[in-house]
């Protein structure tokens, strides 16, 4: 696993080509603490990358986007934050700190905003999104994996742990949680939900859904639950409440050495949410583009920004934030030995651009675009579950 760092160093391109869009330049702000989080402070305060009021908040940015459709047309496609949201959003980003340490601290830098506007700005439509700092481990450590230790690992952990208790206790109300993570970030979250939600019925009860991409979710062979969880199930359907949707995404089968997809992968992370191998167990795969199993048709927006940095030459950089090509590409969950994963191919060969299944490494697969890929999708498939889950929660009063 020692090059899982710098394959895994991948994952900050989306958020490196994005500065731009943060609106801010190389040097890092440290940032105001915000309420202190409970006695099981891993720090002694909670510093928010995204929540609702703050000033120049990442996850309210511009959402406009260019969209190209199957035919080569243009349009423009207006979208903004939603006014009064009837859920929240828990988001937690994956490895980008470009710090030297094992640990990052608590600063705000142009990586962190990036990726807070390339991964979860356009949940703002349908959630109110807070996202914390976390004391991740960082790229560095990634490529020497044998620096981190378990205490480093509960560090990460437990910071967002800190955050989360913080939010329930001074945000929440009692409202509709949907959990956001991706890669460092879906392996934290997996631990958390399975400590602090899956076994606690009064907080399972808030659980609208759970969005774990590119961390390895587990599930019993046969069955929806199982594995990491053990009465949070994998979703089925688009207006199911209290589910997970998880999953790696792959132009061709996962490689014996990936490290998405497999039983035997954990990207160097394993000591962030550890497993213990077993035959009845594999990687849960939930399609978010058809949850309830078949090929379903992806919708993929990237920032505008990324353009320069993809595969098929620079084309004409869109004035618009955003770019969006829906129908552009398919995806099905797909199994083969000890491998599950997403299968995104590519329609036809309609030569439009950009070729986002080029994006892929041997032992990553998609993982950079894992949330690009399918964002559209994921956006419409919260906004559904949040309507599900308000007519549920009417229905108990």
């Amino acid at each position: 696993m020692d090059r899982g760092g710098n394959r895994l160093s991948s994952v900050a391109v989306l958020a490196a080509v994005a500065v731009a869009l943060a609106g801010c330049g190389g040097s890092g702000r440290r940032a105001q603490p915000s309420t202190p989080a409970g006695p099981r402070s891993a720090t002694s305060r909670t510093v928010w990358l995204c929540r609702p009021g703050l000033p120049d908040d990442p996850c309210t940015s511009s959402l406009t986007a260019t969209v190209i459709g199957r035919g080569g047309k243009t349009s423009v496609e207006p979208a903004s934050p939603a006014g009064r949201p009837p859920i929240d959003c828990f988001y937690v980003y994956p490895t980008v700190s470009g710090e030297r340490t094992v640990n990052a601290n608590l600063t705000i830098d142009f990586r962190e905003r990036a990726i807070a506007i390339t991964q979860a700005s356009r949940f703002s439509q349908v959630c109110r999104v807070y996202a914390p700092v976390y004391r991740q481990i960082t790229l560095a450590a990634l490529e020497r994996p044998g620096r981190v230790s378990p205490a480093d690992a509960l560090l990460a952990y437990r910071s967002v742990l800190s955050a989360f208790d913080a939010y329930l206790a001074h945000y929440n109300h009692g409202r509709g949680i949907v959990f956001i993570g991706h890669s460092q970030g879906a392996f934290i979250l997996t631990r958390l939900l399975r400590e602090q939600v899956d076994r606690v019925p009064a907080v399972r009860r808030r659980l609208v859904s759970a969005l774990l991409l590119g961390g390895n979710v587990t599930v019993a062979k046969g069955s929806g639950v199982g594995g990491d969880f053990a009465h949070i199930p994998a979703c089925s359907s688009s207006h199911q409440v209290g589910c997970v949707v998880a999953y790696s995404s792959f132009a061709s089968k996962p490689s014996k050495q990936s490290q998405f997809g497999r039983t035997t992968s954990d990207a160097g992370l394993r000591l962030l949410e550890p497993h213990k191998p077993s035959s009845r167990l594999r990687i849960m795969c939930v399609n978010p583009a058809a949850p309830a199993g078949g090929v379903g048709a992806l919708d993929p927006y990237i920032p505008s920004l990324v353009l320069a940095f993809l595969p098929g030459g620079t084309p004409a950089i869109p004035s618009t934030p955003w770019l969006s090509f829906p129908g552009e590409y398919t995806a099905r969950c797909e199994s083969s030995g000890k491998a599950t994963w997403l299968q995104v191919a590519r329609v036809g060969s309609s030569g439009r651009w950009p070729a986002l299944t080029k994006v892929t490494d041997p032992e990553l697969g998609l993982h950079i675009i894992d949330v690009n890929i399918a964002l559209g999708n994921l956006v419409r498939l919260v906004r559904d579950q949040a309507a599900a889950y308000g007519q549920r929660a009417g229905t108990r009063r």
